[in-house]
């Protein structure tokens, strides 16, 4: 009834509509101008969650972690005059360029030695400027080597690997310059790379951040054109039309256009999730003008009537439209009721975005093909295909007489996805989605290989009184932990105030390596009264000391090991630590960006969790509405749960893990393939009315007119999303595999099994 009036105000006021939806485009055209790209890191965690709280306190302390780029060579050759002074000229380069903060390099090295007289360490520098000559540059050379504070820290001797250390102002490597500042970097690196010969390595998160983030962004751009290459092609395939292509392509660039300017008017910015924005309205909204046209071409052909035919469109495809699209928006809507940020714009955006795509598809197709001359029979063919009727008359014949075979097959698909199920593992790794081969990963493997890793690990020691971390008690507390670590090969050096203190006392015994070990109680007092008074003042202290003394933080860095063994680390460290520092280990805290990330990603894939059971309760309650049969919700819902069953077995077989590209799979998925659930159980409800409670011949009726519609949109969909392989990161190619996956078992189950069951389940009854 309501879409009866809608009918008729769409098509009394056409031409007024389409003014409107021209001027609100234009509009919205010019709020995408004030979009941006969102470049900062975004934590996977909500903002009160306890371990960010405490991990936003420390970088207040120390600074952050993740602005440290890493630069490392492999040279046999490195200490040879001319190559070691192309290495200084490159680390003065990089030193020069505006928003480099540090720079700490091999050449960079210094010794401590004591000065008697005014009672202070000096810090000198071990290369300094006088590098005459290839005796000088070896002698200083074994002097830089007999300082084991820095061996696998910042040089491998042993593999001939050494490194550069950059930090990087944070509010550089936060914006959207800073793809163009890791270039301009790069390619001050060239310069080294030509006059010796050796390939750099590059990592560090800033660099993996930047290279991952402007991949993402040329992938959006690549996706929007396929989304309307492919869309473009199964539309003309279908239809036979350019006109029916050109004006469909309209129907979903304006929704994409509305999208991004709600987005604007939001005031949201581009993120790397919401960048996937607009190819999905592409590809979700083009199923819309499928039904549309192709209801509008059923409904003329029967009687001839343009206008007839139009308004019957709205009145009986538009609620169903509405429905349908309105599942999957909820599909994406219950993104919002996660804790992350990122994730509820995400949410907000794709639903307005949605309901964008019904707003304009139900507005612009009537009123554009009621100017448009009436189809040809040329247009109508499609309607006649035999292939096409073929298939649609197998299908019924497998619904009236092969039920039997068709839920023993479901039954033993069901015990394979649960086994299938089982096996599935949530794990995240820095940069599981990137190719083997890319450079941003085998350099990363270089520096696993050589260094343990790059990725930052922190524990935290809070001493709660001045000048307590150089105490003698603490210093062999950290020390003890320091060597229990050494059992975790995932671990790099540490970087800490023990190592520090050894360093000292090397430092007092005039710089004998065998001196390199803790002060003992005697030694501490003289020893350690050649430290700054004030420990933050010292560039190096600094990175792991507070100002007072107070509070100090033992610095690693680790593989990349996935959030599993991640997680299994920090359980073994919390052990050890409670075993040293006994009833104090509550003044002890471990965290670091890896940390953060793998709790961010076990959070983010139990968010999902809970947001595909969302999306199954909310669709529930709107077939609740729509139907009001228990029965018939549930015919609705269970033929879409399977399909993910069986996603999740390939899941498992496959070695796919749970993460936070696969886990979106589900709740999309499942919004979108209820669509045909409803479009099928929609007319078999009509079907009911027309034949009188005629079950058989009403779920007949139902799949000659529904399946076609039904197979034409998974067409669009299955090949929509299999545009996402096209992608380099293994996230996307298997978001696009899985979803496509979920489609094709949910279109067989909507055209095979749902009719099976309402025949089974309904005899003697009515489902009306």
């Amino acid at each position: 009834m309501v879409f009866q009036h809608i009918a008729r105000i769409i098509l009394r006021n056409r031409l007024f509509i389409l003014i409107a939806v021209g001027l609100i485009t234009l509009f919205m055209g010019y709020q995408i101008s004030s979009l941006k790209f969102f470049f900062e890191p975004t934590p996977l965690l909500p903002k009160n969650d306890s371990l960010l709280v405490q991990h936003k306190e420390f970088t207040k302390i120390f600074g952050k972690g993740e602005n440290l780029m890493i630069i490392g060579v492999k040279d046999e050759n490195f200490f040879q005059n001319e190559n070691f002074k192309q290495w200084i000229t490159l680390a003065d380069t990089i030193r020069a360029i505006e928003g480099i903060e540090h720079v700490f390099s091999v050449s960079d090295i210094f010794s401590i030695e004591k000065d008697t007289e005014n009672k202070v360490f000096t810090f000198n520098k071990v290369f300094n400027n006088q590098l005459n000559s290839q005796t000088t540059l070896d002698s200083l050379k074994d002097l830089a080597f007999s300082l084991p504070f820095y061996d696998k820290l910042i040089h491998n001797k042993e593999d001939d690997v050494y490194l550069m250390m950059i930090s990087i102002k944070y509010e550089v490597i936060s914006q959207k310059g800073r793809v163009e500042f890791i270039d301009n970097l790069l390619n001050k690196t060239e310069q080294y790379h030509e006059a010796t010969g050796n390939t750099l390595r590059y990592s560090g998160l800033p660099y993996i951040r930047t290279t991952v983030g402007a991949m993402i962004e040329k992938e959006m751009y690549m996706f929007i054109a396929l989304a309307v290459l492919i869309t473009a092609l199964i539309i003309y395939l279908l239809f036979k039309s350019l006109r029916i292509v050109l004006f469909s392509m309209l129907v979903v660039a304006t929704s994409v256009v509305w999208g991004l300017g709600a987005m604007a008017l939001l005031g949201y910015q581009i993120t790397l999730l919401t960048a996937v924005i607009p190819p999905l309205i592409i590809v979700i909204g083009v199923p819309n003008c499928v039904y549309l046209i192709n209801k509008y071409h059923h409904e003329y052909r029967i009687h001839g009537n343009k206008v007839k035919a139009l308004q019957r469109v709205i009145q009986k495809i538009g609620s169903t439209t509405f429905l349908t699209n309105l599942t999957t928006a909820a599909g994406f809507g219950t993104f919002m009721f996660t804790g992350i940020q990122i994730l509820k714009e995400f949410g907000l955006v794709a639903t307005i975005g949605i309901v964008g795509v019904f707003v304009v598809s139900i507005l612009l197709i009537p009123s554009i093909f009621s100017f448009l001359p009436p189809p040809e029979p040329k247009h109508l063919r499609h309607l006649e295909r035999t292939r096409l009727k073929g298939l649609i008359t197998r299908v019924v014949t497998t619904t009236l007489y092969r039920r039997k075979i068709v839920f023993t097959v479901t039954i033993i698909l069901i015990l394979v996805g649960v086994i299938g199920l089982l096996r599935i593992e949530s794990k995240g790794y820095m940069v599981d989605d990137i190719p083997k081969n890319h450079h941003a990963y085998v350099d990363l493997k270089f520096f696993e290989k050589n260094f343990a890793g790059v990725m930052p690990l922190e524990i935290v020691v809070n001493t709660g009184k001045p000048r307590g971390v150089i105490q003698d008690a603490t210093l062999k507390q950290i020390n003890k932990l320091q060597e229990k670590l050494k059992d975790y090969e995932e671990l790099s050096r540490p970087l800490s105030v023990a190592e520090a203190a050894k360093f000292a006392r090397q430092g007092y015994y005039n710089g004998r390596p065998s001196q390199y070990r803790l002060p003992s109680g005697l030694e501490r007092s003289f020893v350690m009264s050649y430290l700054p008074k004030k420990m933050g003042n010292n560039d190096l202290l600094g990175r792991f000391v507070d100002s007072t003394a107070s509070v100090t933080r033992i610095l690693y860095n680790v593989a990349d090991v996935g959030s599993i063994r991640i997680n299994e680390l920090k359980d073994l460290i919390e052990v050890d630590v409670d075993s040293i520092f006994g009833n104090e280990s509550n003044q002890v805290s471990i965290t670091g960006g890896s940390i953060i990330a793998a709790k961010g990603n076990d959070y983010l894939v139990r968010s999902l969790f809970t947001s595909l059971l969302a999306a199954i309760g909310i669709i529930s309650l709107l077939m609740a509405w729509l139907f009001k049969k228990p029965r018939m919700v549930l015919l609705s819902i269970i033929p879409n749960l399977i399909p993910l069953v069986l996603t999740a077995a390939a899941m498992g077989y496959w070695g796919i893990s749970l993460k936070p590209s696969t886990v979106l799979v589900f709740s999309i998925a499942f919004g979108i393939s209820v669509d045909n659930s409803i479009h099928f159980l929609t007319k078999y409800r009509q079907e009911l009315i027309r034949t009188d409670n005629n079950l058989k011949a009403s779920v007949v009726c139902a799949i000659r007119e529904t399946g076609v519609s039904m197979m034409y949109t998974f067409l669009v969909l299955f090949f929509g999303f299999g545009i996402f392989i096209a992608s380099n990161f293994g996230g996307t190619v298997s978001l696009g595999l899985l979803v496509s996956l979920t489609l094709m078992v949910a279109i067989f189950n909507n055209l095979i099994l749902l009719p099976s069951l309402l025949l089974n389940l309904g005899r003697g009854k009515s489902t009306k």
